[in-house]
C-alpha cells in the first residue's frame, strides 16, 4: 500500500529527473480547461465559471516501487503575457489543448496552438514529436456542435505522438479516456490514469508496511501497487526554477540522437538514460 506522506517527501526529496513531467493546458477562454483539470484531480465539477489567470496543481505517484511526479500547468485563455505562454511551452514535457466542440473559433485555436508549440520546441532542440492530446469539450453540447471528431482527426493526422478525442467535464465522460491516452502519447505509466489507481488525501495516512490490501480495488490494482496523492503545498515555480527546467529537458532531450530515434526508443527511457541523469532529483520549487 502507499503511504501519501511518504509520496509528498520523496517527490520533493528523491523523484529521479527523469520522472519528473510537465502537462501544461491549452486553449482559448471558455472551453473548459479547468473543469478538466478539476475532474482528473478530484472528480469535481463547479458550475460557476471564474476566468483563469494560471493555475499550477502537483500530483504525485507511487507506481511499482518508483515514484513519478506529475505537475500540471493549467493556462489563462487570453494569453496575456506571450513570453510567459512561450516559457510555459519550453517547460512542458506533453500537452492537453482543448477546444469547444460548440466553437469553430476555438478549434481553430488549437491549430495555432499545437504549430507555436513545435516551433518553440525546434527552436531549443527539442523533439518533432511532441506529445499532446487535441481534446474536444462539452459533448452536452451535441446540438450545437461546429466541429466533428473526423475534422480534427484530419486536421491533425501528421501528428506523431498526437490524438484526437472528445470529452465533457461537466457530465464527467472521457474524462479518464483523454488522460490515458495523453499519458500513452508521453510513454509514461498507464496507471498514472484516473481508474488505474488508488486515490489518497494528504491529510490522511496509511500503514506503509501494512500487508492488507485496499478494500474494493481490483486485482490489477492491487498487482500494480499504484496510488497517487494530490500535492497540498504546489506553488507555482519561479522563474528562475522554470528557466533550469528548460535546461534539464534540453539536457534529457541530449541523450537521444535524433528525433526519430527518440520517436522509437522513448519507452526505453527509463533504462537508456546515462547514469548521470538518473543520479539528478527533480528541482525543488
Amino acid at each position: 500500500m502507499c503511504d501519501d506522506s511518504v509520496l509528498v517527501l520523496e517527490s520533493e526529496l528523491n523523484t529521479p529527473a527523469k520522472n519528473c513531467y510537465r502537462l501544461v493546458v491549452l486553449g482559448s477562454s471558455k472551453v473548459g480547461k479547468t473543469a478538466i483539470v478539476k475532474r482528473f484531480l478530484n472528480g469535481q465539477f463547479e458550475e460557476q465559471y471564474t476566468p483563469t489567470i494560471e493555475d499550477f496543481h502537483r500530483k504525485i505517484y507511487k507506481i511499482k516501487g518508483e515514484v513519478y511526479r506529475l505537475d500540471i500547468l493549467d493556462t489563462s485563455g487570453n494569453n496575456p503575457f506571450p513570453a510567459m505562454s512561450r516559457l510555459s511551452i519550453l517547460t512542458g514535457d506533453f500537452f492537453l489543448l482543448v477546444y469547444s466542440i460548440d466553437s469553430m473559433e476555438s478549434f481553430q485555436e488549437v491549430r495555432r496552438l499545437r504549430q507555436q508549440i513545435i516551433d518553440t520546441k525546434r527552436s531549443r532542440k527539442g523533439t518533432k514529436a511532441v506529445p499532446m492530446v487535441i481534446a474536444g469539450n462539452k459533448t452536452d453540447r451535441n446540438e450545437h456542435r461546429e466541429v466533428t471528431l473526423e475534422e480534427a482527426k484530419r486536421a491533425f493526422s501528421s501528428g506523431r505522438r498526437v490524438t484526437c478525442h472528445e470529452l465533457s467535464a461537466l457530465d464527467d465522460s472521457n474524462i479518464d479516456g483523454v488522460f490515458r491516452a495523453l499519458f500513452e502519447n508521453a510513454r509514461l505509466p498507464s496507471e498514472m490514469a484516473p481508474s488505474m489507481h488508488k486515490k489518497v488525501a494528504a491529510a490522511t495516512s496509511t500503514n506503509l508496511n501494512s500487508g492488507t490490501s485496499p478494500r474494493g480495488l481490483s486485482l490489477r490494482r492491487r498487482i500494480s501497487d499504484a496510488c497517487g496523492v494530490i500535492s497540498p503545498n504546489a506553488r507555482r515555480p519561479s522563474l528562475r526554477s522554470d528557466l533550469m527546467q528548460v535546461r534539464t529537458n534540453v539536457l534529457r532531450e541530449e541523450h537521444h540522437h535524433n528525433d526519430d530515434e527518440y520517436e522509437d526508443e522513448t519507452e526505453g527511457d527509463e533504462t537508456a538514460s546515462g547514469g548521470s541523469t538518473k543520479k539528478r532529483a527533480c528541482l525543488i520549487q
